[in-house]
């Protein structure tokens, strides 16, 4: 096996307490069947969205990515924050091209589907996109000099005059087509100022995005955070029937609430397993061309301070769903990193439930369990992962494994590149 070390494998585990985290679109609880039992799920959107929503993730990371579709609500705010760099219709129409391109003939893009406005007309409703302004005045940058040689606007007069049929677009409109496509080439052309762009959406990088036409590039997301399980069966699950009395009914002796319902709970021990591509992330953030190039200690240790957040936000933040009514704001109990060669999960570890240990708990079986089979895969396929683990609680550390005593001392590990 060619030893280079090139991902990090993060595995977490956190115990909660009774909580409902993540719902689903009938207001019940997320679950899985895995290993032939019922487990408690949060999903890794969530999650997601939960770390990128943090107030740590803004103060080492800066403001994320703004998500959605709303463009006409956008577009002014934009416009507003760049009206001293670029001409006003240029960044309305960049933002525009960023997630739409000339549709052929009948055919409608990818990303859009389509819904009635106000008025009773069909229009193009475009699906959720990451906008980053840095991003939007790369572009701007990139598109502001491009313009239509007079041959090719004559070709695309020459293709205007020998249309036929009823689908025949004006010459205008297929003049605007051909410098959309000449803006996208020159997008295609400087993808590296785009990815530079990115170090101001961090998420993006992270995460990644597909594109299916405009100005958007496509990006592999580095970072793969899979959905997050407990670790034993969670079955049956409670349920809580609760009551908001109305305070001024009370008053004139009327008994009874004024509303009554019931959410979903369960509390358990849950494992968070994300895998980070250090090259890919070098890539995305424009520190380096592609994957075939060679890094820079630059770059590479850019790729390690990020890491080393990442495992802070795994460890810390909790999806924010139901917390005013359960407060199941709880920390990690359990980390292992390691620098391996392949994306590698642990879930498996728990694919036979977790039992309780004697006198109770999951939380240390667990640990124990992840610990254990970290070895165990280690040794089957001769992995030869770097790894560092650090516990709130005590259990029978395996020889291959380094023991920190703390979450911090592991960032510092990885800051190192996984050097004491």
């Amino acid at each position: 096996m060619n030893i280079n070390k090139n991902f990090l494998n993060f595995h977490v585990l956190m115990s909660h307490s009774p909580s409902c985290l993540n719902r689903d679109d009938m207001n019940m609880q997320k679950t899985a069947m895995f290993g032939g039992k019922n487990r408690v799920r949060i999903s890794s959107q969530s999650l997601k969205r939960a770390i990128r929503k943090s107030a740590y993730y803004k103060t080492h990371f800066g403001q994320p990515s703004t998500r959605t579709r709303e463009l006409e609500i956008l577009i002014p705010r934009f416009v507003e924050a760049l009206r001293d760099e670029f001409d006003q219709d240029l960044i309305a129409k960049t933002m525009e091209l960023f997630v739409r391109a000339k549709v052929e003939d009948d055919q409608v893009e990818e990303t859009e589907d389509q819904e009635e406005d106000s008025s009773g007309n069909e229009r193009k409703k475009l699906a959720v996109a990451p906008w980053a302004l840095e991003e939007i005045r790369a572009l701007c940058n990139i598109v502001k000099d491009v313009a239509l040689t007079d041959e090719e606007m004559n070709k695309a007069r020459e293709k205007a005059a020998k249309q036929k049929g009823k689908k025949k677009k004006s010459e205008q409109e297929l003049i605007d087509d051909a410098l959309t496509a000449k803006r996208v080439k020159a997008v295609d052309n400087n993808i590296r100022l785009i990815r530079q762009a990115m170090n101001s959406a961090l998420d993006v990088a992270l995460s990644g995005r597909m594109a299916t036409s405009g100005l958007m590039t496509s990006i592999d997301g580095a970072l793969a955070v899979a959905h997050v399980l407990t670790t034993h069966a969670v079955e049956p699950q409670d349920v809580d029937w609760f009551t908001a009395v109305d305070d001024l009914k009370e008053d004139t002796g009327e008994v009874g609430a004024g509303h009554l319902d019931t959410q979903q709970f369960s509390a358990g021990v849950f494992y968070r397993y994300a895998s980070l591509n250090l090259k890919q992330l070098q890539v995305n953030l424009g520190l380096i061309p592609d994957m075939d190039s060679d890094e820079t200690s630059e770059s590479h240790q850019r790729a390690l301070d990020i890491a080393r957040h990442v495992l802070h936000l795994l460890a810390t933040i909790v999806p924010s769903a139901k917390q005013q009514s359960f407060a199941a704001h709880n920390l990690a109990d359990f980390a292992l990193v390691s620098f391996s060669d392949i994306p590698i999960s642990l879930a498996n570890a728990f694919e036979k439930p977790i039992t309780q240990a004697r006198g109770g708990g999951y939380i240390e079986p667990s640990i124990q369990a992840l610990a254990n089979y970290w070895e165990t895969l280690n040794t089957f396929h001769n992995l030869e992962e770097n790894a560092v683990a650090a516990s709130s609680r005590s259990f029978n550390c395996p020889a291959r494994l380094k023991l920190a005593q703390s979450l911090p001392e592991i960032e510092v590990w990885i800051i190192n590149g996984g050097q004491d």
